[in-house]
């Protein structure tokens, strides 16, 4: 595993306005450092949490993963975050991991949230996507997916040779509001614990099209709990560069890893 630069954005969203929402990333993405090769982006990012999935959903060749390619092409960076796609007449809250080369990797929501009416509008996702830069194994997850441990644990070791863990960083893009942000924070703490991974929540600030303030809270956890970065109520590009001697340090000190439970997730 060589060193991994993953540079984190937490803005405003406007609401439901595609153009203005990529003209915002597009000068933002100006304020990445050079050395950063991985910049994320929050939930929905061009277009809020919004349940207009008809009126807002793109194919995978339209204009917002068009201009991820370009992006991603001219900053030679990977970018991430979610938005609205449809495909074969079913609409996804999907995650798209854009590469530099054009090559798209994608996560579909699994866990819906239902107290907004998401399962109404959206598609949910049936597996799990793992992602690898570097040689760091990145799980890809969004939102309410952080409130369901079983969907985020490590799988079990394959032999008793083998105790590799399935991933290392585990990510989270979010729309989560400042009135629940009290479990964001502690959830984001949890699954690095439990599963002895670097954890990354990105989230929106500002309010929504609903009148729903969000406070970001933004935040980095290391394998042991450890809240590296947080921030509050304002725009910050907040870059950290991962190592694998600390996360060695923490997997070799305390191997619980090793006795945890027996299932796959798929």
């Amino acid at each position: 595993m060589n060193n991994l630069s993953i540079s984190l954005i937490q803005t405003d969203l406007h609401w439901e306005q595609k153009e203005e929402n990529l003209k915002l990333f597009t000068q933002l993405f100006t304020q990445v450092p050079q050395e950063s090769q991985v910049i994320v982006l929050p939930e929905m990012f061009s277009t809020g949490f919004s349940m207009q999935a008809q009126k807002l959903a793109e194919p995978m060749d339209g204009p917002t993963v068009s201009w991820m390619k370009t992006q991603a092409a001219l900053t030679r960076k990977i970018i991430t975050g979610s938005l609205i796609i449809e495909a074969e007449g079913k609409y996804y809250n999907r995650l798209i991991w854009m590469q530099p080369n054009g090559i798209a990797h994608y996560y579909d929501k699994k866990h819906l949230f239902g107290f907004a009416g998401e399962q109404e509008a959206y598609t949910a996702g049936e597996k799990r996507v793992i992602v690898q830069v570097n040689g760091w194994k990145i799980n890809l997850q969004v939102c309410y997916d952080l409130r369901f441990p079983v969907w985020a644990r490590q799988n079990p070791k394959t032999s008793a040779e083998d105790d590799t863990p399935s991933y290392d960083i585990l990510l989270y893009v979010a729309n989560w509001p400042e009135r629940r942000i009290e479990a964001w924070d502690t959830l984001l703490r949890a699954r690095a614990i439990e599963n002895q991974s670097f954890v990354i929540g990105v989230n929106r600030i500002g309010k929504d099209g609903n009148d729903i303030y969000h406070n970001g809270s933004s935040a980095l956890i290391d394998p042991w709990g450890k809240v590296l970065w947080n921030d509050t109520d304002k725009e910050a590009i907040f870059t950290y560069t991962f190592k694998e001697e600390n996360l060695n340090e923490a997997r070799a000190r305390l191997p619980f890893l090793r006795d945890r439970d027996s299932f796959v997730l798929l």
